[in-house]
């Protein structure tokens, strides 16, 4: 089967966000043996606030407490559980110095393209 390639291209304001020679063949196979890779992401990004703490995140260096405010209908268990597993996934990084401080890893900073896409979705088609 001869692979085929789509470009695709996310303009917010004056940054574009282009991911480039995004093999279209096999999205929704994945190999004998092999770990599918959108399943594998949905493990990381798995649970109801996930996608809006990294969102909140996307701004900079957050306190919990910051957090809880901006995500409002969350509980603090939620939020505590839900901060725990982002860190234990390498997407958060917890810092405690004389307050605890939440921020992206690198990891964590490459869900933005994500993120954006599905805010334009979502956007689009609400």
């Amino acid at each position: 089967m001869k692979s085929s390639y789509i470009k695709v291209t996310i303009e917010i304001g004056r940054q574009d966000l282009k991911i480039e020679r995004v093999l279209e063949e096999n999205i929704c196979e994945c190999p004998a043996g092999l770990e599918c890779s959108i399943e594998k992401t949905l493990e990381v990004l798995d649970g109801k606030w996930t996608f809006l703490i990294i969102r909140d995140l996307f701004d900079g260096v957050k306190r919990f407490g910051e957090l809880k405010k901006s995500l409002e209908g969350i509980s603090p268990k939620t939020l505590s559980v839900r901060l725990k597993e982002l860190e234990a996934k390498g997407v958060v990084l917890r810092t405690a110095y004389p307050t605890v401080e939440y921020t992206l890893t690198e990891k964590g900073n490459s869900l933005k393209p994500i993120i954006i896409a599905m805010k334009l979705w979502g956007a689009k088609w609400s």
